[in-house]
């Protein structure tokens, strides 16, 4: 897992509550669970005019002009401004897959779905909660001003304006420091590896019976 210590980047606005899983990412893309290659469908059925399948050249589809990230001034964007429940509906892994194989480091809004929240954090995406008044801000300044980028420092737990103003953010301790140290659960399973192969050697000495074939 990638680490995240600091971010600076693009903001995009997806200016709609209660975005659930199916819309990150359809269903007919699930069939995969090898993480990668579900950037070209992220929110398919809103950034296409034509039905998405596995496989397809999305490059020759065509575009929905109306939606956000097709709009020249977003492209690139890799900070997600959302509304409140974002991530709602089906648990799938995929809907954090997807947006980070788009580029998309962190997600900043009022509030997200649980499920979608902790998937988040277990595939090195930070999603930031706010408090509305903030969220409001960022929204109007994001529509009114082109290439506005915030800079996230996790570290010292903050998203800082363009202004320069930093806007405080609350994270567990625990998910903090897998962020910073890029360390998912297999990660964190490796660093006893040691312990682990000492405990297999004993107990193949102690229960042969359980090796015998």
């Amino acid at each position: 897992m990638e680490k995240f210590t600091r971010h600076v980047g693009l903001v995009a606005p997806i200016a709609r509550n209660n975005v659930d899983t199916d819309a990150i990412i359809p269903k007919q893309f699930l069939k995969s669970i090898r993480r990668t290659g579900f950037g070209p469908y992220l929110f398919d059925e809103w950034r296409y005019l034509d039905r998405g399948e596995p496989g397809q050249d999305c490059a020759a589809r065509p575009l929905n002009p109306e939606f956000v990230l097709n709009q020249p001034r977003y492209r690139g964007a890799s900070i997600l401004l959302t509304g409140k429940n974002f991530g709602c509906g089906s648990s799938r892994e995929h809907a954090p897959w997807a947006l980070l194989d788009y580029g998309v480091r962190a997600l900043v809004g009022k509030s997200f779905a649980d499920i979608f929240f902790n998937n988040c954090f277990k595939n090195g995406l930070l999603p930031i909660r706010l408090p509305q008044a903030e969220i409001d801000a960022l929204f109007a300044d994001v529509a009114a001003r082109p290439g506005y980028r915030l800079m996230i420092d996790l570290e010292a737990q903050t998203v800082a304006r363009p202004d320069g103003r930093a806007i405080p953010f609350e994270i567990e301790p625990y998910r903090k420091h897998c962020l910073i140290e890029g360390l998912d659960d297999i990660g964190l399973t490796l660093r006893h590896r040691d312990q682990i192969a000492e405990f297999e050697a004993r107990r193949r000495l102690e229960q042969p019976w359980n090796f015998s074939r």
